[in-house]
């Protein structure tokens, strides 16, 4: 059966960039490249590989099923005493969590707006009627607008727009800065983990491999090639086409984020303690457009991410019910409209919901070995047929899972001040 989709470069793996690359990643990987410079590049060249694993099985499932992630996870574990303990913890772990990281989306995304267009006279104004930060406000909406009104592909394409726009401004940022080649390449080839290192190393592959991603790509994928009006081996030479341009081009992304933060304060006597200070960092050193090329990037990553995470919570949420993947489904929208509104109230009112962190840092830290091993059975189970995993596929997942442990021990370690 012919596909008739558009050949295209970017498709649903475009929003698993959106996905990662957002404020979290901009502030992991410029702590990176302040701290330790160019020695942890080959942290996030690792953490592109081990995300293209996972990601062209979630997008292998959801074309040859038809089905995402969340649906698969039904149909796999039938046993009451392991299904429904699985489903809660996957509620929890993303729809709790994401609304509580939806807040750091939003105010990353405010941040790089009040860095470009600075306090306006309505911005003055506003602040004259209420504390609540007008940017989370407007931020907010257009989230929410293109979710409200957006069938699948205008939602794919509004992120394909922002993705390109912050690849633009981040590796735009990076040349301005004039990094240096040669300890960029040694960086990304040589593995080494400079002394107070360790935590940093985690965090950076963490920022990549995390489980919602696997629900979003899982379902965008099934309704991007939709079972039984596309050939399935075709679909697939496509998804993986998808994958290998859209993944790499956001490891690009966060190499581009340590260079800048690598040129502009490793080895100096000050310290980098948030985003907007390398972005007013740069200016001095490197001219304005360095500025506002990091404060454009920092905007599309927390508006990319502001609009993919409820997304992912809403796909997870409505496979886990049984509910259609449908984008006006009432499920579905209620999901993302109350992580987009808690993201808003958090940010606007300056809110750290450090509880609600920790509660979903604990949530992430189980389920992401827990959603590596699911999906590893999901592979090698008789529904995909030929499409199976096959012996490679299986190892290389398997030292996913391995790495992914490794991430939930830091992790729940993290979280019980225990490292």
């Amino acid at each position: 059966m012919a596909n008739n989709n558009k050949k295209t470069f970017l498709g649903p793996a475009v929003l698993v960039t959106a996905a990662f690359i957002g404020p979290g990643t901009v502030v992991t990987a410029s702590l990176a490249g302040a701290d330790f410079g160019y020695a942890l590049v080959w942290a996030l060249v690792f953490s592109v590989c081990a995300t293209m694993i996972l990601q062209e099985m979630a997008a292998r499932l959801g074309i040859v099923t038809g089905k995402g992630l969340g649906e698969n996870l039904r149909s796999l574990v039938q046993h009451p005493l392991l299904r429904w303990p699985l489903l809660l913890l996957v509620t929890a772990a993303i729809v709790i969590g994401n609304s509580a990281y939806q807040g750091g989306n939003i105010t990353g995304a405010s941040m790089g707006a009040e860095t470009i267009w600075g306090q306006s006279a309505w911005l003055q104004s506003w602040s004259n009627f209420t504390t609540l930060n007008p940017w989370a406000l407007i931020l907010g909406f257009i989230a929410a607008s293109v979710l409200w009104f957006g069938k699948y592909k205008v939602i794919e394409r509004c992120l394909i727009v922002l993705v390109l726009l912050m690849s633009l401004a981040f590796i735009s940022t990076m040349i301005l800065t004039k990094p240096d080649i040669l300890g960029l390449l040694q960086g990304a080839f040589i593995p080494s983990i400079p002394t107070g290192a360790t935590l940093t190393v985690a965090a950076l592959i963490g920022t990549s491999v995390v489980p919602y991603s696997l629900f979003l790509h899982a379902a965008s994928s099934a309704q991007k090639w939709p079972k039984g009006q596309v050939d399935v081996a075709e679909s697939l030479t496509d998804a993986r086409r998808d994958i290998v341009v859209a993944i790499p081009l956001g490891g690009l992304i966060s190499i581009a984020i340590v260079s800048t933060a690598a040129a502009a304060f490793f080895g100096q006597t000050q310290q980098l303690e948030n985003v907007s200070q390398l972005a007013v960092a740069l200016e001095p050193l490197f001219g304005k457009a360095a500025t506002w090329g990091l404060s454009l990037g920092l905007l599309a990553s927390g508006l990319s991410s502001a609009i993919t995470a409820p997304l992912a919570a809403a796909y997870a949420m409505a496979g886990i019910l049984g509910k259609p993947l449908d984008l006006k489904q009432p499920v579905f929208r209620a999901t993302w409209l109350l992580i987009i509104i808690s993201g808003v109230i958090f940010a606007s009112l300056g809110i750290k919901p450090v509880s609600v962190i920790w509660f979903a840092q604990v949530a992430n830290g189980i389920l992401l070995p827990l959603i590596c091993l699911c999906l590893l059975l999901a592979m090698n189970h008789t529904i995909l047929g030929q499409y199976k995993n096959n012996r490679w596929q299986n190892i290389l997942g398997s030292i996913v899972l391995l790495i992914s442990v490794i991430l939930s021990v830091r992790s729940l370690g993290l979280a019980f001040n225990l490292i």
